[in-house]
């Protein structure tokens, strides 16, 4: 991941609900959601919504498909182990922190 990818995410979940968006989604796995029920389950009105998925969108951190009437969004599970591993690829000074046993795998969703 390039430098400027990580700041470009990192800037697109630096706000509250940007960042509730996008947990909303990884908790919804590969199945995704569509506006309509994250505007329900966040209580974020529909265009303040809008805006802010598409932030989502650039950062690619989320992706958005279209499923006859309905747009589904669903987490970028790849962006987001990436930005993870970007994030603590150099930590403890090149040791590994944890021990095997307490590292958890990335996320196949």
């Amino acid at each position: 991941m390039q430098e400027t990818d990580v700041v470009r995410s990192l800037a697109a979940l630096a706000q509250e609900v940007r960042l509730r968006v996008f947990r909303a989604l990884v908790v919804a796995g590969p199945e995704g959601l569509t506006p309509s029920v994250l505007s329900e389950q966040l209580a974020v009105a529909p265009n303040t919504l809008s805006f802010h998925l598409k932030e989502l969108v650039h950062a690619g951190l989320i992706s958005q498909e279209r499923q006859g009437r309905n747009l589904i969004y669903r987490a970028s599970f790849d962006t987001m182990n990436a930005l993870l591993t970007y994030l603590t690829d150099n930590c403890c000074q090149g040791a590994s922190c944890l021990t095997p046993s307490a590292t958890a795998p990335a996320c196949a969703c």
